[in-house]
């Protein structure tokens, strides 16, 4: 297979070893950077381009999409779609996981557990939204932030609240979220391809840092997943429609609860800490679900 990988950056962990998985397994593989493609929208011949030529003969697209440019790098997966290119994640399940009240929404439809979440829009409604969280401490969230960024504990009432008129003031759009104090620092992510999970880790907060991202200094190690925690992980990246995901949860005194669904998941990790080969995993995935009559080819024919 022609198999494009959509990425800004040809030297980072994860692209690199998605490509070293593909050549390895004898698929021809391109990382292509998004954001420098462009689409001719029509009907009759849908295209993208890039540097100038046409990518007429992609078979399958992985995409590597950053959270700050979902927008662009949506539509060009989208693009690629409507060219009958088989994608690793569909455009509109990535859309999906990137908003995250729309992914806590559709969480809490399917019954996934979920930490106590709260949202709101008018200043004047803190104190509601506070008490309808169960009140300090509480975990405030930027929808727009990633990797750790934007995330504040408040330890007591009055912090929380300065912390949401000052965000507010500023327009930002929050989540408040009762604080899993039982978690102490640690949570789970759980790597899932095609509806199984293939790999998992446990991730360790940096002295001081209630927050477990390894961005912020975190440290991985393995962990043996609960028969509920690896059902929670799978339901998840089914409610998004999310084929390959990174599931993070915590342990919670109700069980595990679901902190964010990534579509675009790092590997360097999940693979140091698991031992799992997941970039060939994910290759081996598309060998399987890939069609093998590309629909574009009916498109352009």
């Amino acid at each position: 297979m022609k198999i494009a990988i959509l990425s800004q950056d040809a030297s980072l962990y994860s692209t690199k070893r998605l490509k070293e998985a593909g050549e390895a397994l004898g698929h021809e593989m391109r990382v292509i950077n998004y954001l420098r493609c462009y689409m001719n929208i029509t009907s009759h011949k849908p295209a993208v381009f890039y540097n100038g030529q046409p990518l007429e003969s992609v078979d399958v697209v992985i995409p590597r999409i950053a959270a700050s440019k979902t927008f662009y790098g949506t539509a060009v997966v989208r693009q690629f779609e409507v060219m009958g290119v088989f994608s690793a994640n569909e455009s509109q399940a990535i859309s999906r996981s990137r908003d995250k009240l729309r992914c806590l929404q559709l969480l809490a439809r399917d019954g996934i557990g979920l930490p106590v979440t709260g949202f709101a829009h008018a200043t004047q409604d803190i104190e509601g939204l506070l008490e309808s969280v169960g009140g300090a401490p509480v975990v405030i969230k930027l929808l727009e932030g990633t990797q750790g960024i934007g995330v504040v504990l408040a330890e007591t009432h009055q912090a929380a609240k300065s912390v949401i008129e000052a965000f507010r003031q500023l327009d930002a759009n929050i989540l408040v979220q009762e604080f899993i104090k039982e978690a102490a620092g640690v949570d789970i992510r759980c790597f899932v391809i095609g509806g199984k999970v293939v790999a998992a880790m446990k991730r360790q907060g940096a002295e001081g840092d209630f927050r477990s991202n390894l961005h912020r200094g975190g440290q991985a190690s393995t962990i043996k997943l609960t028969p509920e925690e690896r059902s929670t992980a799978i339901r998840a990246a089914k409610s998004m429609g999310l084929r390959v995901a990174g599931v993070d949860m915590l342990r919670s005194n109700h069980g595990p609860v679901v902190m964010e669904v990534n579509s675009s998941p790092g590997l360097e990790g999940i693979e140091a800490a698991s031992g799992v080969d997941v970039a060939t995993k994910i290759i081996e995935f598309l060998e399987k679900n890939a069609p093998l009559e590309n629909t574009r080819d009916r498109i352009q024919g």
